[in-house]
């Protein structure tokens, strides 16, 4: 007798398959610009400054590895909840808002997909077209209800009024996943008008926001890309949102994050709390320590976090400014219009408009490594090699 005779085999994720493909490519001149991590002018994911010298720290002071508790570190909790919401933020004035520590940004998607399914149960879960793929599949493997609204049409433009027109006809009080910033895969963002005329149809419909804040700092800076978590804390009584620390902080191994709650009194939010604490028990017990030791140490120091927060500012630059390189090193070709939405998206990752059969040229005639739906991770490219890859553009774009 087999017990694993009729276990079938799934394919491998995507994405990391191509980082398999890549590291087996012999080519010298190969380029990753698939896998979603920042990398340097070297092409390395450098660990920030900070990071080391909070690492230290902890090296030379800590005194136990004992469990740190069911929400987490109590200290990451507090700091990070100031930097999403705004230190003077009136939920945490009177308590309304707080955060459970999880294993990364992923986790914490997790741990709000099982808290819908348990406590908000028959809730169906709405993700823009397209979005993050893990999006898909965390919350249809949770048994939720996956919709979708309109976000970047066929054209790769954003449309506004699209997706509008369908969360307006969004059954009442189900639940709307929103990307806070560097919209994952897209890089195209809602304007404030925009984000205003959401939360006009999330208050009308009586939708419960879930904001994916995975990329804070990496769009137009730290506070202005908190904007609309802050706007809808304010003016709503009840939200969700996941963070993560693993691009901001460069802790991408170190599996950090959070699920805020934002509830409309303390009494409830307590509520809320006890059924995390109860469902994060049966995932994964008690999170991680040290990656969320490191932002706390960094959070909670005035020199740490400046650092920090200068180091951070350099990488959203340098990704600002490979986006502007590109278009410049396309010119020639008489493609700088055709991309020049490159330029507009946030954050690390852009649609560039490459059709399937355009991205497989690219891997296969230049080592050139993309997402097969045209997905970019700007933060990889070299601004010693953009005219190169302007090139190999130029011709997979010619014929």
């Amino acid at each position: 007798m087999s017990h694993f005779a009729q276990i079938a085999r799934v394919p491998g994720d995507p994405i990391l398959g191509l980082m398999e493909a890549y590291r087996a490519d012999r080519n010298p001149a190969k380029l990753d610009l698939g896998v979603g991590v920042y990398k340097d002018a070297q092409g390395l994911t450098p660990v920030p400054r900070a990071v080391k010298l909070a690492e230290q720290r902890l090296v030379d002071s800590e005194t136990s590895k004992s469990y740190i508790g069911g929400h987490g570190d109590a200290l990451f909790c507090s700091h990070l909840t100031k930097l999403v919401l705004g230190a003077d933020s009136h939920l945490l004035e009177h308590q309304r808002a707080a955060a459970s520590q999880t294993p990364g940004g992923t986790g914490a998607l997790r741990l709000a997909a099982d808290f819908l399914r348990h406590c908000l149960p028959g809730r169906g879960i709405w993700l823009s077209d397209p979005t993050w793929p893990i999006h898909e599949t965390i919350f249809a493997e949770a048994g939720l209800r996956v919709g979708h609204y309109p976000y970047v049409g066929a054209d790769n433009r954003l449309n506004v009024e699209a997706m509008i027109a369908a969360l307006s006809h969004l059954p009442q009080g189900d639940v709307v996943l929103l990307h806070a910033c560097c919209h994952n895969p897209t890089g195209f963002d809602l304007g404030q008008d925009d984000w205003r005329r959401v939360l006009e149809v999330v208050k009308a419909r009586e939708l419960l926001p879930l904001i994916d804040f995975a990329y804070q700092g990496f769009g137009d800076g730290l506070e202005q890309d908190a904007w609309a978590v802050r706007r809808f804390a304010a003016e709503l009584p009840e939200l969700l949102i996941t963070s993560s620390c693993s691009k901001n902080f460069g802790l991408y191994r170190e599996r950090t994050g959070a699920l805020l709650v934002c509830s409309a009194d303390a009494e409830k939010l307590l509520d809320v709390r006890s059924q995390l604490a109860s469902i994060a028990r049966n995932l994964w017990s008690t999170p991680p320590a040290h990656g969320a030791a490191v932002v706390a140490t960094i959070l909670a120091d005035v020199e740490l976090k400046a650092l920090w927060s200068n180091e951070l500012e350099s990488m959203r630059q340098r990704v600002v400014s490979l986006r502007h390189g590109l278009i410049e090193a396309l010119q020639p070709y008489g493609l700088a219009e055709r991309f020049a939405h490159i330029a507009v998206q946030r954050g690390m990752f852009s649609y560039t408009g490459l059709s399937p059969q355009q991205v497989q040229r690219l891997r296969a005639e230049y080592s050139v490594y993309l997402v097969g739906s045209g997905r970019a991770n700007v933060a990889g490219l070299d601004s010693e090699r953009l005219d190169a890859l302007a090139q190999a553009i130029a011709r997979v774009c010619s014929s």
